[in-house]
């Protein structure tokens, strides 16, 4: 079979774009078997170039930047594009307007996993922007599911810990105590499942020993390329 190419925007970090293009390669081994391998083009930016955009609010020049990014990877012929971080959603909109070719969008997926598992009201952990912005929950909203964020104290923590030690490298056990310990606070407020919703979150937790379940986005997006690059869901609609 001739498979769908893989158009990766990472770098943002590259310590979660390893995570993602081991993902990937691992699930089409898994399903094709023998030594296959996922087809992918990987476009990995300067994270700290964006970096800087994100801290001055410059989010339209932030979305040109990835639009040009995400056009390049189409002409050297990928079939879709993922951007390889929760923040930048925020611009996916524009990225998708860009190109001609569909972006898998993070957001939807892992929405489309909690409604399938009935979670009504995860905590989301992710970066500040993603946390605050409304552009994370206002999605959610369409799938029918209401997220949690810690308090301001807790967003603190958590989108310091990705920023200065997980984009870093470091993963440190104090943070992992510190972000059960904010898991532990949000089950008592009624929330239901836990979203990693930072591509860095899954270096430090691991969503199957949680106080709460567990969604990994960066999982859940690696397997929405593998299954378009594969024709699966074509395949069930052909069903």
């Amino acid at each position: 079979m001739e498979m769908r190419k893989i158009g990766l925007i990472g770098g943002m970090s590259f310590e979660s774009s390893v995570v993602y293009y081991r993902m990937v390669n691992e699930a089409v081994r898994e399903r094709l078997g023998a030594l296959h391998s996922a087809e992918v083009l990987l476009h990995s930016v300067d994270f700290q170039s964006i970096v800087d955009l994100q801290k001055a609010g410059r989010w339209d020049d932030a979305a040109r930047r990835l639009a040009d990014v995400a056009h390049g990877l189409k002409t050297a012929g990928a079939d879709c594009v993922l951007i390889c971080t929760n923040t930048m959603h925020l611009i996916a909109d524009a990225v998708q307007a860009a190109v001609d070719i569909p972006l898998i969008n993070i957001i939807d997926e892992t929405g489309a996993r909690l409604k399938a598992a009935g979670v009504r009201k995860p905590l989301l952990l992710a970066t500040r922007y993603t946390m605050e912005h409304g552009f994370y929950a206002e999605r959610m909203k369409s799938h029918g599911i209401e997220v949690m964020v810690p308090d301001a104290a807790g967003r603190t923590l958590t989108h310091n810990i990705i920023f200065d030690e997980l984009c870093a490298g470091k993963v440190l056990s104090p943070s992992r105590k510190a972000l059960i310990d904010l898991i532990d606070t949000a089950e008592a407020e009624g929330a239901d499942a836990v979203i990693l919703g930072c591509t860095e979150i899954c270096l430090i937790l691991d969503p199957k020993s949680l106080p709460l379940p567990g969604f990994d986005s960066t999982a859940i997006h690696a397997d929405a390329a593998v299954e378009f690059a594969l024709g699966v869901e074509d395949l069930r609609r052909a069903a």
